[in-house]
């Protein structure tokens, strides 16, 4: 099994393109990983480390091949307390919806007993052409926090 399971939500692939360069870059730190584009609840261990990445696209929604992923947490209420979690939202600030679909996320996966590892990492595109490069300088931390558990 995995160390951490990667867990991307993306529209237009900005969230796949994060995930997969932080995986390596958790490889690099000597972790296993495993990423999931749009995984259901039924596809993850009930345990262990996810790091969640979801734009946001429309009115605040999660992707499309994350959503269902999120139905299953809001309407089967699993006990995901042996889960810690870490957070990255996607988004434009320009829309006052900005990183509402990883705040949705975060609510039911806290709601179903995930405990979050540090804050939730949000990126403004307007701010960042490569998300990755905030994304890598935050996974950092998030490393440390992590190895003092």
């Amino acid at each position: 099994m995995a160390d951490i399971t990667l867990i991307s939500g993306s529209t237009l692939g900005g969230a796949e393109y994060v995930a997969e360069h932080l995986a390596e870059k958790l490889e690099d730190a000597g972790f296993s990983t495993e990423t999931l584009h749009g995984p259901l609840l039924e596809d993850l261990s009930a345990q262990g480390i996810w790091l969640v990445i979801s734009s946001t696209h429309g009115a605040g929604d999660v992707p499309e091949n994350l959503q269902p992923f999120l139905d299953d947490i809001n309407e089967q209420k699993p006990d995901l307390s042996q889960v810690r979690f870490g957070a990255i939202g996607i988004g434009s600030r320009e829309y006052d919806t900005f990183c509402q679909a990883i705040e949705k996320l975060d609510a039911s996966l806290k709601a179903s007993g995930a405990k979050q590892i540090g804050e939730t990492l949000r990126i403004n595109i307007l701010e960042h052409d490569i998300p990755e490069d905030p994304a890598e300088e935050w996974l950092g931390s998030w490393i440390n926090l992590l190895n003092n558990a």
